[in-house]
């Protein structure tokens, strides 16, 4: 069941939103020259000091470097910095061990790694604030729709609000231009797509010009971070974010359903 479902909207409602919005934005900033940054959207970005939307208000939520819903899956060794929580699921089903966490790991009952903290209200409170982040993002009104296809290979892009119709490849490196102040957010969830965002192996998100992580969100259906890849940003899940062997992130992992690892690591961002 996805967050949709939950909030007890109708697929056929959805769909039908989401035909409208496409024929009301058309497409957006069309192919453009693989060379170039896009030009920045809308807006200006965190405080009105720099371009692109406003930030997307994790509260709680951005308490975490970690956090699902119905399980977190691990091949260690993998690293994570910052806090990890798990819930509903029972603390049980969280994989990482006390030492491959600098951070605390919450829990909604005693049960999970010897080091747990039970919290269940803390916990509670920090899904919901994931939920309403996801919403937040997937109703922004985008700068462009379907740029280059869904292939962002090679693409150099400004701050402002992108959107795709359909999934997402990444198959060479993704360089985001901008300053510390600007924000980007890319729109990838569609009903009955498997998977969202798919990051070839080796491939890396490139931060540029003093852009910073914690103001990249992707809002997404499912990701798939190919081996020794390396991905930037915060990752608002409906469903199952997937870690290839050795993949890194520095940003958050916030999963509607399951977060897998597998000799990775997870590094939250700076304030």
């Amino acid at each position: 069941m996805n967050r949709f479902e939950k909030f007890g909207v109708p697929r056929w409602v959805v769909a039908c939103l989401l035909a409208a919005l496409v024929v009301a934005c058309g497409t957006g900033g069309g192919e453009g020259d693989d060379s170039q940054t896009t030009p920045p959207g809308a807006g200006t970005g965190v405080g009105g000091a720099g371009r692109g939307p406003a930030p997307v208000n994790l509260q709680t939520a951005g308490n975490f470097a970690l956090l699902a819903e119905s399980a977190i899956t691990n091949l260690p060794a993998s690293s994570v910095t910052g806090n990890v929580g798990l819930n509903p699921a029972s603390g049980s089903g969280i994989g990482l061990t006390c030492a491959e966490v600098a951070g605390i790991i919450y829990t909604r009952d005693s049960a999970g790694p010897p080091c747990r903290v039970r919290d269940s209200a803390r916990l509670t409170r920090a899904v919901a604030d994931g939920v309403t982040a996801f919403f937040d993002a997937k109703d922004r009104q985008p700068d462009y729709v379907d740029l280059h296809r869904g292939n962002l290979g090679g693409l150099n892009l400004g701050p402002g609000t992108y959107k795709w119709n359909s999934g997402v490849t990444i198959p060479a490196n993704l360089t985001l231009t901008g300053g510390p102040n600007d924000v980007w957010i890319f729109q990838i969830w569609q009903l009955d797509i498997d998977l969202s965002v798919h990051v070839s192996p080796g491939v890396q998100i490139v931060l540029a010009g003093g852009a910073l992580p914690q103001n990249v969100y992707w809002e997404i259906n499912n990701a798939e971070l190919g081996a020794n890849s390396h991905f930037e940003g915060i990752i608002l899940a409906d469903n199952a974010i997937v870690m290839g062997t050795g993949a890194s992130i520095v940003g958050r992992v916030l999963a509607g359903s399951v977060a897998s690892l597998d000799h990775n690591t997870v590094t939250q961002p700076g304030p």
